[in-house]
């Protein structure tokens, strides 16, 4: 068995307009892991997120995925190297069904330029439209298959837009806090179905403030503050970090032994 992680992040550092947003970050995530990517407002999780799927450039550092450099992969290609990502704002296309923007997430796959157009089965029934509802089905998602997505409830329609991410068959999914605008039982029926997803052997990095859902999803968290990583280690441990506390409460609360609002 490969004892190279799946994602290393090593030394990672960029600045804008002087100003260093991330400074010297490392870390890295297991094939099959869910690790957590936490910290205060402003920290530079997101900031991560792009640098790992090639948005920015970073300045110093690099990003290895499955062992191999992706420093110098465009955005647009890292997808083929089984890296997908979603979003805190759902980014479905609400004109299309549920089958057709599932099919959208198959274009990566593409191995010709008329591979390209395979997904959008102009000609009915394809072994693409087969392959996204049976996607569908196996996460679980019961809806009427031509049913236009911007009908759906918020809830259903964040977890379509995760089979669309899977539909590309990725090693690894960034996570853009999945629980945003979620209520209680629409982040407890989240929290299933990305058992659901890391069951299917997909890895899981996730940024998230729902720190029921950290605790519950993921057995490892790394923090960040003012861009500098503050924690790496177990999830139940982090709200009893020092450092952790500090970052979130300030050093006047840095010694009380939880908190509650990490995240």
């Amino acid at each position: 068995m490969s004892t190279v992680p799946l994602l290393s992040v090593e030394n990672l550092s960029i600045s804008f307009g002087g100003l260093k947003v991330i400074d010297d970050v490392s870390f890295t995530l297991e094939q099959g892991g869910r690790l957590a990517l936490i910290g205060p407002n402003g920290a530079g999780k997101t900031t991560i997120f792009n640098l790992l799927s090639g948005v920015y450039r970073q300045d110093a550092g690099h990003v290895r995925l499955g062992g191999q450099l992706i420093d110098t992969v465009p955005s647009r290609q890292r997808i083929g190297f089984g890296m997908a990502r979603s979003f805190q704002n759902i980014r479905l296309m609400p004109h299309l069904g549920v089958v057709e923007n599932v099919m959208l997430g198959q274009h990566s796959r593409a191995d010709r330029p008329g591979g390209l157009l395979a997904p959008l089965s102009f000609l009915g029934r394809s072994k693409a439209r087969a392959e996204a509802e049976a996607l569908l089905a196996e996460m679980g998602i019961e809806v009427m298959p031509g049913q236009d997505v911007s009908t759906l409830p918020y809830g259903i329609r964040k977890k379509i837009e995760l089979v669309r991410a899977l539909a590309a068959r990725p090693r690894l999914l960034l996570l853009d806090e999945p629980a945003a605008g979620l209520n209680g039982a629409e982040t407890e029926e989240l929290m299933a179905f990305l058992d659901r997803i890391s069951a299917s052997g997909v890895t899981l990095l996730v940024v998230e403030h729902d720190m029921g859902l950290v605790r519950s999803l993921c057995t490892r968290a790394v923090v960040l503050n003012f861009g500098r990583k503050i924690y790496d280690g177990p999830t139940a441990e982090v709200q009893r970090d020092p450092l952790v506390l500090e970052a979130y409460l300030g050093p006047r609360h840095s010694d009380k032994s939880e908190a509650s609002d990490v995240a």
